[in-house]
């Protein structure tokens, strides 16, 4: 599935181990792993390239800045606005892609009926959390990084969404889920894009392979009675599309019934036309 809405973001094109992309009016070249073949053009030449970000060899890297820029800037999605910034380990603190996801979530959300519940794990600077608040939904967003919920709350607000019933929680997913499992406390969607490898705040350790499957099963435990949906992102190479179906179709559907399904997410490429791949997900959904 590849977000092909975007009006103000877009992959110019990719190559030796970049891609090229249009933020707004500002022009990036980041490190993409996936790219693993040759560019067509020397992209360090693109008119208008801002700035590039150059791994080190001892590991993470530095952003090399040809002109001027912002140290933030808004970009908008439909209705949806969000704050770039260029972070360390290449990050701008969105991922494009994930509108694919926003869309179906908003299209469940609205379909419902009624007032739905959404717990968004490893929640980051808040694209699902702005998403499914703006269908009309009330989300709790967790994470660990307090500079990522504090961003996670202005992007609500340049959405129009300041207002909405969004609790906002800095903690670590799991002992958060395990408290919420205590108190009796339930959802009736899970969102989690869990990380790699993670610390939370307290030093709490994460490894996506050896943890996620018993967290989808403790995650199941906070589900309403009467849930709409489960979605797991993951940006790990190693995690296919079927191993998210698996995950859900073990941890969720058997007891919960409904369906299930996994795609890869991607963008397509304005120069060379072909779809970079951005990771995978997995959705439950109820009936």
């Amino acid at each position: 599935m590849n977000a092909a809405e975007w009006k103000e973001y877009s992959v110019i094109a990719t190559g030796d181990g970049y891609k090229l992309e249009r933020w707004g009016d500002i022009v990036l070249l980041r490190p993409d792993p996936q790219v693993i073949w040759k560019s067509a053009e020397n992209m360090e030449k693109y008119p208008g390239l801002a700035a590039k970000y150059v791994r080190s060899s001892s590991g993470g890297g530095r952003w090399e800045y040809f002109k001027k820029i912002p140290a933030e800037w808004v970009i908008g999605y439909k209705n949806l606005k969000f704050k770039v910034k260029p972070m360390g380990f290449k990050h701008t603190g969105l991922f494009p892609e994930q509108a694919v996801n926003w869309e179906e979530m908003a299209r469940l959300i609205l379909s419902a009926g009624r007032e739905i519940n959404v717990l968004n794990l490893f929640a980051y600077t808040g694209g699902a959390t702005v998403a499914c608040a703006a269908a009309g939904a009330k989300v709790c967003h967790v994470d660990a990084a307090k500079a990522m919920v504090e961003r996670a709350k202005e992007n609500a607000a340049l959405s129009g969404l300041s207002g909405a019933p969004i609790r906002y929680i800095v903690d670590d997913c799991v002992k958060f889920v395990e408290r919420e499992i205590r108190r009796g406390r339930k959802y009736d969607a899970v969102i989690m894009d869990p990380p790699s490898y993670g610390r939370g705040p307290s030093g709490e350790m994460w490894k996506l392979e050896s943890e996620l499957y018993g967290f989808c099963e403790l995650c199941e435990r906070v589900l309403s009675d009467n849930p709409l949906f489960f979605l797991i992102n993951s940006y790990t190479t190693g995690l296919q599309p079927q191993v998210m179906k698996n995950i859900l179709e073990l941890a969720v559907r058997r007891r919960r019934g409904g369906s299930t399904k996994a795609y890869e997410v991607g963008l397509k490429t304005l120069e060379e036309g072909i779809i970079l791949p951005c990771g995978n997900s997995g959705m439950w959904i109820n009936g």
